[in-house]
């Protein structure tokens, strides 16, 4: 049966941002197209960040699904480690704070940049 890798962005037990993969079943519904089940969104919105683009240490305040339409992302976690993104790929971001905890930037979070020559466009879709 075929899938879809989905990369997940997410807020581990001891509180920190980590990556990791999940698959998402696709149903075969012709012989050549298969469908996951139908997802709930809450509404989708575009972003345009120039060359040069950093964000700031945050979590997310809402899970959405972030689709890199152009350009390079390079997402930075507090073990040092980084993961590029590129047009055509996605992860899911739910690395949000810990319940009953406030943001510390020491332990919580991830920061972004625009990577390469490109501008990054990318597109976010709440779950």
């Amino acid at each position: 049966m075929p899938a879809f890798t989905k990369v997940v962005l997410f807020t581990d037990t001891d509180g920190r941002a980590h990556f990791r993969e999940e698959t998402v079943a696709l149903e075969p519904v012709k012989p050549q197209v298969a469908l996951s089940a139908l997802m709930p969104s809450g509404g989708m919105q575009l972003r345009h960040s120039p060359v040069g683009f950093v964000s700031g240490m945050h979590c997310t305040t809402d899970p959405q699904w972030v689709f890199i339409l152009g350009g390079q992302m390079e997402i930075f976690l507090q073990d040092g480690s980084s993961r590029i993104f590129k047009a055509g790929e996605h992860f899911y971001s739910a690395d949000v704070v810990p319940e009953g905890q406030s943001f510390d930037a020491s332990v919580h979070g991830h920061w972004s940049r625009q990577v390469g020559p490109d501008e990054l466009v990318t597109l976010f879709v709440r779950s």
